[in-house]
């Protein structure tokens, strides 16, 4: 093999030559990339992360605990002949709790506690000869006794109870008691209270006082408790078998009379339950006293108001000056209804004396 030297040396500068340029072209590379990054702005410094804060402890604050037990007591004082007892002051009542003294922390004025008052029209046959009269009577004492602030709902006792009139003002509800037509039909005089208690307790705001009237005589044939038994005795005594002896009558009146009684305590709970005051005016007067029913209804309704503050009225006058004798009575008996209002450590029976 022979070499040729003119040959290898042109081969060495063409070798020598692109190292040299390679060599260029790195280092132009270098330098525009180095130009570049000294041309950017520099990053943006890092932001201090937020230090977590301990969560505060109960005892870093100042709590307040307050706890209020303050139980609005309803109260109507009367003396022994039956009238309201006026000008009564805080220190003349003694109120308990569960057999303990309690202090009494304020009494509300009773020209200031506005009234939410039910009245109960009976449309049965028992009073269809008075009819007319009972609800005029009715509607006047609700346009001169109830104020402004006064709310008056109506309620008919008739075969099944019926709320007339929704709680509004005395100018509707008296309007709507004129309207109210006679039906002659049968009594549930129980389930018709008991209607009217429940209604005031879910729709009277509270610290008002709440009262039911009624006008009926305070027969009850035919409400849930007593229906039976009433219908049971009424086909008893109408049966075509002949007379009954002494003994089955004197059974079904024992029996109707337990029922009666029964039905005459669930609805004073009721009543005291949704701490309404009950009164009631017998528009039948003396003729109550013709017939054994009359005078255990009348008497039924004397237990009602006299286990709930309020008071029971049996006329004893002419129609002429009835209007104006009970609606007197009426109203004097409602004006002093007040509260009594203390602060309890529980939810015990309250005893007023």
């Amino acid at each position: 093999m022979s070499f040729k030297p003119g040959i290898m040396r042109t081969k060495w500068r063409l070798a020598l030559l692109a190292a040299l340029a390679s060599l260029f072209l790195v280092a132009t590379s270098a330098r525009i990339a180095q130009a570049q990054i000294l041309n950017e702005p520099p990053p943006p410094p890092p932001k201090p992360k937020p230090k977590p804060q301990p969560t505060p402890k109960d005892e870093d604050y100042e709590v307040m605990r307050v706890t209020s037990n303050l139980v609005v007591v309803p109260v109507s004082v009367t003396d022994t002949a039956g009238q309201s007892v006026l000008g009564l002051k805080l220190q003349d009542f003694h109120l308990e709790e569960e057999g303990r003294a309690q202090d009494i922390a304020q009494m509300g004025d009773p020209e200031q506690v506005p009234l939410d008052i039910a009245i109960l029209l009976d449309v049965s046959g028992s009073v269809n000869a008075r009819f007319d009269f009972e609800k005029e009577a009715a509607a006047r004492f609700l346009k001169q006794v109830l104020k402004s602030e006064d709310r008056a709902s109506v309620f008919a006792i008739d075969q099944t109870p019926r709320l007339e009139q929704a709680r509004d003002t005395s100018e509707r509800a008296a309007a709507r008691l004129l309207a109210i037509p006679s039906t002659k039909g049968a009594t549930a005089f129980y389930d018709s209270v008991t209607m009217a208690a429940k209604y005031l307790a879910q729709n009277t705001p509270p610290q008002r006082r709440r009262v039911i009237v009624v006008i009926s005589d305070g027969e009850d044939n035919f409400s849930n408790r007593t229906r039976d038994i009433e219908l049971a005795t009424y086909r008893a005594l109408q049966s075509s078998n002949g007379p009954l002896n002494e003994q089955t009558k004197e059974q079904l009146v024992k029996q109707r009379d337990n029922i009666q009684r029964q039905a005459l305590l669930e609805v004073q709970t009721e009543l005291q339950r949704a701490e309404v005051v009950f009164y009631s005016i017998n528009p039948s007067g003396d003729s109550l006293h013709l017939n054994i029913p009359g005078v255990r209804a009348q008497a039924g309704m004397a237990q009602l108001a006299e286990s709930t503050g309020g008071n029971s009225f049996v006329p004893k006058v002419k129609v002429k000056r009835q209007k104006k004798i009970e609606r007197a009575n009426l109203s004097s008996s409602l004006l002093p209804f007040t509260f009594l209002l203390f602060p309890s450590s529980a939810h015990f029976q309250k005893h007023v004396r």
